[in-house]
């Protein structure tokens, strides 16, 4: 481990230990809580965590180490309500593996998986102390899980509580973090729609955002240490790591004659956490190897940082009564239409409908925009802008190491030549310096083969 590790590992373990004793006049329980993206995001906002509950025994190492004092649930589903400390957030990404596209189309179980599931339980302790504000975060699979009944079962389980929510696809991308991540954030206000539209919108127009592609193919170099990798990362999933030469949609750091995969320091960076956050307790033993695959999973199932705590600071906003109000007549639809559109540009095309207008039957398809809010028994969407009025972006070489790389995150001849014949295979199109770099890598493999044969 670097010794700039180390150094940043201690920094964050030694603010770990204040944790609730700070300036923060607000506090949050976070469910499903990994390794803490929420809780860090949060944190750097002002709102300080009251409780965990993560059932992952290496995550709940890392939460530890940084929060050694924040009292942890493990499983939500034997979570005893009443036990819960008051605080004005909840926050929880429950997990998507049964809403995610990753798994295909046709098989995702959505909100009746064993994994997705766990939203029920989730709302459960919601419905039992009713929260002040509630910030869920998912992938956009859950927009159309199951014909889109999924999303709707969890819009209207909110407003059947008395919550106004509010729903938004956003992108890491514009967010501060070189990778482009779009996950849907849900803002849930006890009574109050207004403010949950106030969390996730600005009334500022968002850029308009053309060729989001380009940044995945421009070139961004260290001449110092020949990296050379693109300005932005594709999306981190939870994986091992490994190489089996067919994943060519991970994001790859190239040199002129071979390429190494992200280190997860660097992966860390692309979420927003400092390096060495993954890092579990010293008492938590294990090869580095078997540390790098949790720590990898780990990192691709979390809440990107920077996302959080732009989220996290308009909650403070409306918190403390410092957000400018504005009057919505929810009695007269028209009036809900034309106000909300006035108070927010990202809302000037959309469309109000009752609640009952949405009711499905087994063949009916609700398809869900990127954006929208819903309060008693109406709802309102339109397609909205993944980034905020005043983008920020960060590109993907800030985070690569600089220093000497170890060599089993480097990809083998043979991992080269499997990922070139997919790509193309598949017609895609790589960024030029990587593809460059594996044909040169693939020829040691074909030279070696060559060498057997004679």
């Amino acid at each position: 481990m670097s010794k700039s590790i180390v150094k940043n590992t201690k920094k964050k373990l030694d603010r770990g230990t204040l944790s609730g004793k700070g300036p923060a006049h607000y506090t949050f329980n976070s469910f499903f809580a990994g390794i803490g993206g929420f809780d860090l995001g949060f944190e750097e906002a002002g709102i300080s965590p009251a409780y965990h509950c993560e059932i992952n025994k290496y995550c709940n190492s890392v939460l530890k180490r940084h929060w050694p004092g924040v009292p942890n649930g493990f499983d939500i589903n034997s979570v005893d309500p009443i036990e819960l400390p008051d605080a004005d957030v909840w926050c929880g990404g429950f997990p998507c593996q049964d809403v995610s596209v990753a798994r295909g189309w046709l098989g995702r179980d959505g909100l009746k998986g064993k994994n997705s599931g766990l939203f029920y339980p989730f709302l459960s302790l919601i419905k039992k102390r009713l929260p002040k504000v509630v910030i869920i975060e998912n992938v956009t699979g859950l927009l159309n899980s199951h014909g889109g009944k999924d999303f709707k079962i969890i819009i209207s389980s909110l407003t059947s509580l008395g919550y106004g929510v509010a729903w938004r696809v956003m992108n890491a991308r514009y967010f501060g973090a070189p990778q482009s991540r779009p996950r849907v954030f849900i803002c849930a206000w006890k009574d109050n729609v207004r403010l949950a539209l106030k969390t996730l919108y600005e009334k500022e127009k968002s850029p308009t955002l053309k060729n989001a592609r380009k940044g995945f193919l421009t070139l961004s170099e260290c001449i110092k240490s020949g990296v050379i990798v693109p300005q932005v990362g594709y999306c981190l999933a939870a994986t091992s790591g490994r190489h089996t030469g067919t994943d060519w949609s991970r994001t790859y750091v190239a040199y002129s004659d071979k390429a190494r995969r992200l280190t997860p320091s660097e992966c860390e960076g692309l979420q927003g956490f400092p390096p060495g956050w993954t890092l579990p307790e010293t008492k938590f033993h294990l090869n580095d190897e078997d540390i790098d695959t949790l720590r990898y999973h780990a990192i691709g199932n979390a809440v990107c940082v920077p996302v959080v705590k732009w989220i996290a600071e308009r909650i403070v906003l409306g918190l403390s009564g410092k957000f400018n109000n504005f009057n919505v007549k929810f009695t007269e639809r028209h009036s809900v239409q034309k106000n909300i559109a006035d108070s927010f540009f990202e809302f000037n095309k959309s469309s109000v409908k009752e609640w009952n207008n949405c009711q499905d039957t087994e063949t009916d398809k609700i398809r869900w925009k990127t954006g929208g809010a819903a309060f008693k028994d109406w709802c309102f969407e339109s397609k909205v802008s993944p980034s905020p009025s005043n983008p920020i972006e960060t590109k993907l070489i800030k985070v690569i190491e600089k220093g000497t790389i170890e060599n089993k995150y480097f990809l083998s001849p043979n991992a080269a030549t499997g990922i070139l014949r997919r790509v193309n295979k598949q017609g895609r199109k790589l960024f030029k310096p990587l593809y460059k770099a594996l044909e040169k890598l693939s020829s040691k493999s074909k030279h070696s083969e060559a060498k057997k044969v004679s």
